[in-house]
């Protein structure tokens, strides 16, 4: 996604370098006039009446505008001017806001008034009357909800009930009635096979025939689905992207062992599996999954189509780490992630660190600290149910943190897909304020013995020491821990000089960030609180010019 910070002030200039986007200065009028069919976004730093004559002579409606926020010099509110919803400028205000500690303002009145918007749903695609239900909804009439007969797994974050017009759930190829709204779920998958070579325009056009043969709209097409040996297939990658959707393989094996109507002892020859396009249309289809229409061929005779229905939603798990703290910090894929799941799970501070990405639309479970078990299965069980989940940590999921354990569970819990997202640790954030003290070899040890002995970890520490390891120390102290640290200091400085560089990093991130910069024999443990990271340099570390460098031997 494309965003394009314009600025009129030097004060405006400071604000945008704060944020991850592009950045135009000056000539507000000509910068917005230049950009604005190339960009996704703008954020017009200054007065609001400036950035409203900017964009008034290019609006065309919600569907096409780019996001256009607008942020005063002070960089107290963010308002949103156009493209809330379609355009994406409600999350973009919030994500602003969230870097530089602004006001978002934003006057979409599902957001206010905490309801779903039915043209955002996650999920669905949204056609028909739905301004005219969403207007009756906030008068107080909500719609009456009803499902298409085998779509009922795919359930909406609201129920429904009044007189406000009617939501149908429907993959259906027709058109809404009056004072209807259609939401098409992503329940079809089109099973693809295809000689070396194939035609893509003949493959496209079969497609495109099946789809309207049985009835379905192709906004209802989820992925595309073929054999693994078929993944680079152009014909058939090139049918993914024009249906704008993911292309899922599996292997011959796995396509075998399905029960279809048309196998084919030529293709079992061929591939080693007698069905590529039915198998891979019901594979994709998941449990219950249906055939709705067999396969058919080509024209050319070189490509084959079958498509398939789900019953339910594909469910995901993303184990999603949001970095130590500040919004800024957190990568995009994260915000993402948070913003696109159906349900987030997390420990209450953690869920808290990401409300800015928290909508109306979603389900939102705060967990007691100590219960890391109870909640990755509670994440993926739902997960395995067909739910999007996010399952929120701090720092990165894989260090210290949950991916490790939803590894470990994944498959007694149903085996849902599962996709690790990075975050940023406390050590990479707590090293870039210190300088470059990582700029070695080095570790990270917990001190925590809550989930392991404490004698394995003693003799982490005397390896660490005696391998000249720079060390990040995770967990270094609490209430009822204090023993360990001083004893880890101790096992440290036996192996390197009391003039070693250390320091104590707390809150990283975080409002009331504080950086002590000290020596291994001058630390302090009093200084250590539970929300501390301590780092300890190796021989080789020194301290210049106020920066903790452990040279990596370039100036050798």
């Amino acid at each position: 996604m494309r965003i394009v910070t314009v600025t009129v002030t030097a004060r405006g200039a400071e604000l945008a370098a704060r944020l991850p986007f592009e950045h135009r200065a000056g000539h507000v009028l000509d910068s917005v006039a230049e950009e604005w069919t190339r960009t996704d976004g703008f954020v017009i730093i200054g007065a609001t009446g400036i950035a409203v004559r900017a964009i008034s002579p290019h609006l065309a409606d919600k569907h096409h505008d780019p996001a256009v926020v607008s942020v005063d010099d002070a960089g107290a509110f963010v308002v949103v001017l156009a493209g809330g919803h379609a355009g994406g400028a409600n999350d973009l205000a919030r994500r602003v806001a969230s870097l530089i500690g602004a006001t978002p303002v934003i006057s979409t009145a599902t957001d206010l008034a905490g309801l779903p918007a039915l043209d955002r749903l996650p999920g669905f695609s949204a056609a028909g009357d739905v301004a005219g239900v969403t207007r009756r909804w906030l008068d107080g009439a909500a719609p009456t909800v009803a499902w298409d007969s085998g779509l009922e797994g795919f359930t909406l974050p609201f129920a429904g009930g009044g007189n406000g017009g009617r939501v149908t759930v429907t993959d259906s190829d027709r058109e809404p009635a009056t004072g209807e709204v259609l939401l098409r779920p992503g329940s079809i998958v089109v099973g693809a096979g295809a000689s070396t070579g194939a035609s893509a325009a003949g493959l496209l056009e079969l497609a495109v025939a099946g789809l309207a043969g049985t009835g379905v709209h192709r906004d209802a097409v989820t992925a595309v689905a073929t054999a693994d040996i078929k993944a680079d297939e152009p014909a058939i990658v090139e049918l993914a992207a024009a249906l704008g959707v993911p292309l899922l393989t599996y292997p011959a094996s796995a396509l075998a062992g399905v029960t279809v109507p048309n196998p084919s002892p030529v293709v079992a020859g061929a591939v080693g599996t007698p069905s590529v396009a039915e198998a891979a249309a019901m594979i994709g289809a998941g449990p219950g999954g249906e055939l709705i229409r067999p396969k058919s061929i080509s024209s050319g005779r070189d490509a084959t189509l079958a498509v398939a229905r789900r019953r339910a939603p594909a469910g995901h798990l993303a184990v999603v780490g949001l970095g130590p703290g500040r919004a800024a910090l957190r990568t995009p894929d994260a915000d993402a992630a948070v913003r696109h799941a159906q349900t987030v799970i997390g420990y209450g501070p953690y869920v808290d660190q990401a409300a800015d990405l928290l909508g109306p639309h979603q389900t939102v479970i705060r967990s007691p600290i100590g219960a890391e078990e109870e909640r990755t299965r509670l994440a993926l069980r739902r997960a395995a149910a067909g739910e999007r989940v996010a399952l929120v940590c701090s720092g990165d999921p894989g260090v210290y943190a949950m991916a490790s354990l939803v590894c470990e569970l994944a498959p007694e819990m149903g085996d849902p897909p599962v996709t690790i997202v990075a975050g940023v640790t406390a050590a990479l954030s707590g090293a870039a304020l210190l300088g470059a003290p990582l700029g070695h070899d080095h570790a990270s040890i917990s001190l925590s013995d809550l989930l392991t002995p404490w004698d394995v970890i003693v003799g982490r520490i005397d390896a660490v020491a005696a391998g000249d390891f720079v060390v990040s120390l995770y967990n270094p102290q609490s209430q009822r821990r204090r023993s360990q640290l001083p004893t880890a200091l101790a096992r440290l400085a036996a192996h390197r000089p009391p003039s070693t560089p250390a320091a104590v990093l707390t809150d990283i991130g975080r409002p009331g960030q504080a950086v002590l910069r000290t020596t291994l024999a001058e630390l302090d443990p009093e200084t250590v609180g539970m929300l501390s990271l301590v780092v300890i340099g190796s021989s080789q570390t020194r301290w210049i010019g106020g920066r903790m460098v452990t040279p990596r031997g370039y100036l050798a």
